[in-house]
């Protein structure tokens, strides 16, 4: 979901825009949020209601994705 989808201001804690991944038992949500550091990615996997979190800066969005697709790579070709 985006801004143009829901307009209208937002609370502090509320995403700017969110995706939900569902694989297996697991499901991953990742929402871009913004606080007065700027904006980041939440990232949080819930298995049978334990969840963790890791936050990303925006500034290491680029170097993730870069590190998440060589990684993807390599495992196609195994």
């Amino acid at each position: 979901m985006t801004d143009d989808e829901n307009p209208g201001p937002r609370m502090a804690s509320e995403p700017i825009a969110s995706e939900k991944v569902t694989i297996d038992r697991k499901v991953f949500f990742l929402d871009l949020k913004e606080n007065q550091r700027g904006r980041f990615m939440k990232i949080t996997e819930d298995v049978g209601g334990r969840r963790d979190t890791v936050m990303l800066p925006a500034a290491a969005f680029r170097d993730f994705l870069e590190a998440l697709a060589r990684l993807v790579e390599y495992e196609s070709k195994l």
